[in-house]
Formats: C-alpha cells, structure tokens, sequence
C-alpha cells in the first residue's frame, strides 16, 4: 500500500547534493588515510570522546533503561569518567591496551565500553555466545590485559585462563542483581595471576565531577576489535578506528535527514517534543548493536531500552512500557513479534521506525510493518563488521518501491560489483557494468576498517587500496541501489548470527569417525535458518547424529551446533578444483529425510 507520504518530494540525487553542499552538516572533504585518498564527512566527530562529551548535554534525560533501572546521560558519563580513571590507575590500563567485554546486554556493558575508550585503549568485545576455550582464545588473540564480563561469561572462563600472558583481571557484572558489593577474589591454586572484582568495588565512588583521562585522541587510532569468522576456522579481529565508528554515526544522521526531506518524516525525529526510544535487541556484541544501536542513540540523545536477551512476549511489553519509538534487529525478529499471539493487546502506537539487516528480509514483511504502523517508516540496512555497521540503507518510499534492494550506499562510500576473475587491486572500466551484472560487492570509505588484527596475509587478501572485498554477490541497479543476490562465502546466518561453515566443518573432522563433511544452511521459519550438515563415515566407522551433535557442542558454542545431520555413502559432490558443490548439495537434500 503506497500513500502519499511514500512518494518523496525530491529525488535521490536532488537531497544528496542539498544536503552535502558546501558549508552543509554533510560536507563532503577528501583526506589521505593510512596514504589512500579518502571521501569523508568534514563535520564528523573525531574520536568517541567527543561523542560522550556531547552526550553530558543531554543531562538527567534517561540514556539508559534496564529492567526497572534507569541512567540519565550524566550520570552515565560520570559513571564512565570515574571508572576509566580506575583502570588507568587500579588496572594499568594505557593508550593501546587491548579491554575485553564479555557479556550479555547490561548496564556495565555500556560503562565499560565508553570507560575504556576514555583510556584510549582498545575496546574488544568478545561474542557472550562463544564457549570457554573461544572466550580464551579472544583473550589470547586480542593480548588483552583485563576482561569485563558477567556472571555466567565468569564462570564459563575461569577454568580457561590459566597461561594467558599478561591477562591480569576479571571484572564481574552480577547479572542476577543479586547483593551489591563483595570482595577481591585472589587465584586459588597460583596457576594464573588473574584477580577477580565485583563491578561496583572496580568502580568505586563515583566522582560528581569527573572528567576523562587527560590523553589525546586522534580519528585514525585504533577503538575497536569486533572478531568475524575467518577462512581458516578461527574467528579474526577486525580493527575498527575512532574514524570508522565516528564515521558511521554521521551516516546514520545523514540516511535520517535525507529521510526526513524526501517523504517528510525522518527515522527518528530529534525535534520531537517527546524522547527518542529505541529497543535494543540485538547483542551490544556486535557491529549493528554498538556502533548502530548505542552510539548512534547517544549521538541523539534517545533512551535506550535494554533486552538481556531476545523475546518477543518482553519486546511489546518494554514497547508499550517505554512509548518505544524504534525497534528492529533482524529481520526474524520482526516477524516474531508481528506474529506473537495476543500482538493486539499491546499499545505499540508509539512505533515510528522498524530498521533491521542482518539478514535477508522477505519482501512481504514491508506489506506488514505497513498495515501494522500505518505512520511506521521500515527499512531493511546492508553492513558488515568490516564496514563499522552501515553502508546502505533502504527506507521509506524507496523500500516499498524496492523491497528486495538494500539500498543505495552512503555518499562517502564507493561501491562496485566486481567479477570473480578480476586480478586488480581497485575497480577500473574494465569490469562489467549494468543492472544485470553480477559479481563480489566491494566497498571504499571512511568506515572501512584498517584490517584484521595481527592478520597480515588475511589483510591482504580482503582489503586492497582501501577497497574491502565483501564476499557477498550482488548487483546494482540504475540508481545505484545495492541487491545482495548471495551469501559471503558458504555464511549461514541463524537468527542474526554468522556462521561461517568451516569452523563447524573443522569441529566435525575431529570426530575420528568422520571421513568428508560439509556444512549448509537449511531454511527456517523463525531464525532464518539453521544448520545442516552432510557427513561421510571413514570405512567401517559407525556413529549416529547425537554422538556428532554433541562433539561439534562440546568444541563450540549452541548456535553453531548442527541441528540436522545426513549421512552419506557416496563423495560428496566436487567441482575440478576440489570445492564442494554446496548449492547441488542443499538442492539434493532438503527434500529428503535427514538422521
């Protein structure tokens, strides 16, 4: 159903170049970025510092709402003031350290992370998800000095740190809010120098007039380390700048404002007499819940509503509650709370914005938000670790327009769709053009990560002249709208989680049963889709799916873990190079009965 306010007054290119003239917010320079010439916002923030120093603007305004807790902006920014002097002094913690945070979406999450930032160390959060050896590891490959995590995340990990080098403190979050306080806790038996403190007793007395850490920080120094799966079966850490993530608050406010002079109305409105609010349902652990969520609702000084974890009975009572102005996440998310059985005892008119990405979003579920929220604007984003969350968004008119694109990217972003034999190191005139071209998606801009941790080789090969090869097929139209037409790299995404098949693949091939085995992903009505996997027994090997269930369990964490497992007598099926045939696989198999 298109209304009148679906039709934009201007076009596309008409608002870009309004709101990116000279002496505009949008302001467009060009800069030389680790020695590539770069488009970027002129007007940016430079660092997150600035950003939080903003932030005390919006003073007792609520910033933060958890269960029945509330944080105003100024108490949270002398929370995070008060607390980043503690770690430099209690903790050692100096310009370039590497702080863990490993937990669930909690309070202390978004103390710890803006704490740390004031430090001018490096904030690595860790997925709450992982098991005890892939929280270790994070810790080891990151060489963090100090983790912040919660109840649960401290006693998945204890068992693991013994040896880690130069790993010196836990600091725990009780996410039960069980008795404030407690003590130090000193190792046991000596095997690992790590001390554990009570959130509160780290933090000590809050100082009223608490300022941050006298330290200067520039826009190419390092922020974050957010690890993505990688080809090798570990996940990798990309290294996101203060630039980057500065970078992709601006393009939130610019996708907002174009919003706003196309079809009247804006995403969020920061005029508006009432709060912003929006829901966080996604985990504070990834790009889209950080970067997108978070940052981007201090940049606006919106209430912030905190899910532990998803459900989606909570979301419409925390909608109802909180006059939740936004929400999303993925695009399942969405739909379970369209579908929720008594949806219409709800007061959910509060609702201006549904934006979720993540995954891809069936066309109808537009149609939906639409009859739902009649003055509800939807829009379906593309982003990825590597590109500090957003670098298209489809929105508005335009969505309903084209329900299947995820938009046309931001204007400091260059886009191209490349073909798979293309030896170059950035998109020249050689490389096909058209709507109907098909090929690797590669992206150019400011939010573009610097590359992955400590990962040269890997750095090499996916990023090339500031140019990121995505590993996503895509097209683009006439307009320059992005379509994502197949998945990066045998990826499966569950519920909003990546994963990439060969770790589960490798998990698998240390069962000594098995000989040959392949990971796809299977649909499914409410996350999206699952995991299946295809195994090949070693000759005279017997062993039924539990037994694999179990050994992928014990190796990595639930979401991973293959919920159908066939066996198979025959080779799995290979083109010349040796590369299994994991489209011919899916078509064989989804129509058959698995073990």
């Amino acid at each position: 159903m298109t209304t009148k306010s679906d039709t934009p007054s201007v076009s596309m290119a008409e608002a870009t170049a309004t709101l990116t003239a000279p002496g505009q917010l949008f302001e467009m320079e060009e800069r030389d970025i680790r020695g590539i010439p770069t488009r970027t916002w002129k007007n940016a923030p430079t660092s997150l510092r600035t950003i939080l120093d903003l932030s005390l603007g919006h003073g007792d305004a609520t910033f933060l709402v958890y269960e029945d807790e509330r944080t105003s902006f100024a108490d949270h920014y002398r929370i995070a003031c008060t607390l980043a002097h503690r770690l430099a002094d209690e903790f050692s913690i100096a310009p370039g350290d590497r702080v863990a945070i490993a937990m669930r979406n909690l309070p202390e999450w978004v103390m710890a992370f803006w704490a740390i930032t004031l430090t001018g160390a490096i904030v690595v959060p860790l997925n709450a998800w992982w098991s005890g050896e892939e929280l270790r590891y994070g810790l080891e490959d990151s060489g963090s000095k100090v983790a912040f995590v919660d109840t649960r995340r401290a006693e998945t990990i204890r068992p693991f740190l013994g040896g880690l080098t130069g790993f010196t403190a836990l600091i725990v979050a009780d996410e039960h809010r069980s008795v404030p306080g407690g003590t130090v806790r000193e190792p046991l038996d000596g095997s690992a120098p790590v001390t554990e403190w009570p959130f509160a007793l780290a933090l000590g007395d809050v100082d009223a007039d608490a300022s941050p850490p006298d330290i200067t920080i520039d826009p190419e120094d390092d922020a974050t380390i957010f690890y993505t799966s990688g080809t090798t079966g570990r996940p990798k850490g990309a290294v996101g700048t203060h630039r980057n993530i500065c970078t992709n608050l601006m393009n939130l406010f610019f996708i907002n404002t174009r919003a706003q002079l196309r079809f009247g109305k804006a995403l969020v409105d920061p005029s508006a007499e009432t709060q912003s609010a929006i829901l966080l349902s996604v985990p504070l652990f990834h790009a889209t819940g950080c970067h997108s969520v978070m940052v981007g609702n201090m940049g606006v000084g919106g209430k912030m509503v905190m899910m532990h974890h998803f459900d989606p009975e909570r979301a419409l009572e925390l909608i109802a509650r909180e006059r939740v102005s936004t929400f999303g996440g993925v695009p399942t998310m969405v739909m379970q709370v369209l579908d929720f059985p008594r949806f219409t005892q709800y007061d959910t008119s509060s609702i201006r914005s549904v934006s979720y990405g993540g995954a891809p979003a069936p066309p109808d579920l537009v149609r939906r938000i639409k009859e739902a929220w009649p003055v509800g604007q939807p829009s379906n984003g593309y982003g990825l670790t590597e590109t500090s969350s957003i670098t298209s968004m489809n929105s508005g008119g335009d969505y309903i327009a084209k329900p299947d694109s995820v938009g046309p990217p931001v204007p400091v972003s260059d886009v191209a769709v490349v073909p798979g034999d293309f030896a170059g190191d950035e998109p020249d005139d050689s490389i096909p053009h058209g709507p109907d071209v098909r090929g690797e998606l590669w992206i150019k801009g400011p939010q573009v990560v610097r590359g992955y941790w400590n990962r040269p080789l890997e750095t090499a090969q996916v990023f090339t002249k500031g140019w990121l090869h995505t590993g996503d097929v895509a097209r683009l139209d006439a307009d320059n709208f992005i379509y994502i037409v197949d998945r990066a790299k045998d990826m499966i995404i569950r519920g909003g989680e990546n994963i990439y098949s060969v770790q589960v693949e490798a998990a698998l091939f240390e069962h000594p049963a098995v000989a040959d085995c392949a990971v796809i992903g299977i649909p499914d009505p409410t996350l999206g889709e699952e995991v299946g996997a295809v195994v090949v027994l070693r000759p005279g090997a017997k062993v039924g799916a539990e037994e694999l269930t179990m050994h992928v369990r014990n190796r990595l964490a639930g979401f991973m873990v293959p919920t159908r497992i066939w066996f198979r007598d025959e080779p799995l099926p290979r083109n010349p190079a040796g590369k299994v045939l994991k489209r011919q696989l899916r078509d064989d198999l989804l129509g058959s009965s698995p073990a």
